[in-house]
């Protein structure tokens, strides 16, 4: 049985969204000078971080629902348009009812190839041209979507590697590191982290 959308899009994009899987607690907190990887704060922010996390994964399986739900629209739509054609051509080519009733049973015994040409012998064939203007179509839309989902890739990636550049300068001391050296961060960077804390808890009570 092949894979269905949902399938598809939810084992490529969920199991590697939550945060333990990128990173766990303790390299997180390896991240943080040696003196302040005692700190209770870090554990809290990692937690927030992760409830972040979590809704933004929650928000990427509402979008997959959305989607598949859009593709069975789609789905019923094209096959809508497929039963309008061949009424179309049913009509065209002349057709009674038990005719185009035998036409059915002519696709069931031989398949839609074979009744097609059947029923359409010795009349003009213009659906050819119409189904290749709409695959071309299709494609297009296709790479219009890739094009806007390498665009948001990355716009993402780009927001990670500066996530990960703070995480670095945050690791060896470079946010207002004193004068004499060591690991020792400073009163006003454990301001910073505090104020960033706080913020954390303030956007989950919004």
């Amino acid at each position: 049985m092949a894979p269905s959308e949902a399938s598809i899009l939810s084992n490529f994009l969920l199991p590697p969204a939550p945060l333990q899987t990128i990173i766990s607690l303790r390299q997180f907190t390896d991240l943080f000078p040696r003196a302040h990887q005692s700190n209770p704060a870090i554990p809290r922010l990692y937690r927030e971080l992760q409830h972040q996390r979590a809704i933004d994964t929650d928000d990427v399986k509402r979008n997959i629902a959305a989607e598949c739900k859009r593709g069975e629209r789609q789905a019923r739509e094209v096959a809508r348009a497929r039963r309008r054609d061949e009424t179309a051509d049913s009509a065209a080519a002349g057709l009674t009812r038990g005719e185009e009733v035998d036409v059915m049973m002519e696709e069931d015994l031989h398949g839609r190839a074979g009744a097609a040409a059947e029923r359409d012998k010795g009349r003009p064939r213009k659906r050819t041209a119409d189904a290749v203007e709409d695959m071309e179509q299709a494609k297009q839309d296709l790479e219009d979507e890739i094009a806007e989902i390498e665009r948001e890739s990355e716009a993402v990636l780009a927001d990670l590697r500066g996530i990960v550049g703070d995480l670095s300068d945050l690791r060896y001391g470079r946010f207002n590191k004193p004068a004499a050296g060591g690991e020792e961060l400073g009163p006003e960077t454990v301001d910073t982290l505090r104020q960033l804390q706080t913020t954390c808890y303030e956007i989950d009570n919004d």
